[in-house]
């Protein structure tokens, strides 16, 4: 009788374990491991979006604070509706207009989604939810080379076009499985997380906006304080913590890559800040807050094209790498006198593409071995870093040129930069109504 049992209870145990094993290779499994994380980086990456509010909004003088922090707000709402109407097609639907774009009538609204579950075991509804967060701050970060001076209903429109025209075109090209940079070479065009889609067009798209509309009234002969570095601080920690989601997030998965990705990541965030305040001691003399917070950003872009790809001495020397080179780059900037108002192509442009071009040189064995075997052996770190310069400089080349048509274009209709007397009252009072600062009247 007992071995009876005995047989009976290990042919449970096989069919249970059977069973699990054909539930997890069925179409439509969902690995609840993988999902959990998503959830967590799209929540991770939508915290981002307030932590740079707070960046940029301690940077500016205290009459454009509340302004300025509406302009990474006002993303989260304006590009979260076009994601859904019309951005997921556009970026992850099959190619149409010679691949310029995508498109899949199942995307538009997302409704042929509902029921969607990807290869990599999440709903497709997490997967479209993560991509439109990078959707999301990707204009917010352009706001960033303008602040203080662009009219709020302009900027309104401004992130809508170029969403539709810079964004996702550049989103297909680069991560769809039919995108030309995707496929360009033996294993496509490296951009792990962002650096290309996100930075390089946020970068340069800022600074030829920026051109266009001029500077901020007396600059650079005035001197323009930061209204309260603290709140810049805060925001540069949020950041940091958020990265987590945009970089580690992107593997789609919750395993070796994530891990992989989360350690290069935080390898250069630190890397990058200490770099910053060494260079400033020696230097300025002094080792500044905001330069540690420089530094953590240009760590952290730079090492978002390649956090899946290298490993922690890649993210080590990248982040190091990046931080030197965005430094010099603000230097030029203040020599030069262009009005790049908080740095933003002289980091995420900068950073973004120095981790673009480096990372070819850094890459780990077992990627390198996967290519050698896609190219038949052709695959080397030169035909790699050849690849990426390729994608750098089509990207720099398509954000400048569309950017450019779309200033012009908009400010046929409505005049871009605010005007002396908005300027010189502030973007809060003359766009909000509102103060930052002060709301209750004391008397």
């Amino acid at each position: 009788m007992e071995r009876i049992v005995r047989k009976l209870l290990s042919l449970a145990v096989l069919l249970i374990g059977g069973t699990t094993v054909l539930k997890a290779s069925e179409p439509g499994y969902i690995d609840s491991g993988a999902t959990a994380w998503m959830l967590t980086s799209t929540a991770l990456v939508l915290l981002m979006i307030p932590g740079l509010a707070m960046f940029y909004g301690g940077l500016v003088r205290s009459k454009n604070v509340l302004g300025t922090i509406m302009h990474s707000f006002v993303a989260m709402g304006i590009i979260s509706v076009l994601w859904v109407v019309i951005g997921y097609s556009m970026c992850f639907g099959s190619n149409v207009l010679g691949g310029w774009i995508g498109w899949n009538r199942n995307y538009v609204l997302l409704k042929g989604i509902d029921s969607s579950i990807m290869e990599a075991g999440i709903p497709e509804y997490v997967f479209s939810m993560f991509q439109g967060k990078f959707a999301i701050i990707t204009p917010a970060l352009i706001a960033g080379a303008f602040a203080e001076r662009v009219s709020f209903r302009a900027y309104c429109y401004y992130i809508a076009l170029w969403s539709i025209f810079v964004y996702n075109p550049l989103c297909h090209w680069v991560w769809a499985s039919d995108g030309f940079l995707y496929n360009l070479g033996a294993k496509g065009a490296i951009d792990f997380a962002g650096g290309t889609v996100v930075h390089i067009s946020a970068g340069v798209s800022g600074l030829v906006t920026a051109l266009y509309i001029g500077a901020r009234r007396g600059y650079p002969y005035r001197v323009i304080r930061p209204n309260n570095l603290v709140i810049t601080m805060l925001g540069a920690g949020l950041l940091w913590v958020g990265w987590f989601g945009f970089n580690a997030g992107s593997s789609i998965s919750s395993g070796l890559s994530t891990a992989q990705a989360l350690t290069a990541t935080q390898v250069a965030a630190a890397t990058g800040a200490l770099t910053w305040i060494i260079i400033e001691g020696v230097h300025q003399g002094k080792s500044t807050a905001l330069g540690f917070a420089s530094g953590i950003l240009a760590g952290l872009v730079s090492i978002t094209p390649a956090a899946g790809v290298v490993q922690p001495y890649g993210a080590l020397v990248i982040g190091a790498t990046a931080s030197l080179i965005c430094y010099m780059a603000i230097q030029i900037k203040n020599r030069i006198g262009y009005d790049d108002s908080l740095d933003a192509f002289g980091i995420h442009g900068v950073g973004g593409i120095v981790g673009a071009l480096l990372l070819a040189f850094f890459i780990r064995k077992s990627w390198m071995t996967e290519a050698a075997n896609a190219s038949g052996g052709s695959w080397s770190v030169w035909n790699q870093f050849g690849v990426q310069a390729i994608a750098v400089l089509i990207a720099v080349a398509y954000a400048a040129v569309m950017t450019y048509l779309i200033v012009i274009a908009l400010n046929r209709f409505i005049k871009l930069k605010s005007s002396d007397e908005d300027e010189m009252a502030g973007l809060d009072r003359a766009y909000h109504g509102e103060r930052g600062y002060g709301m209750l009247n004391p008397s």
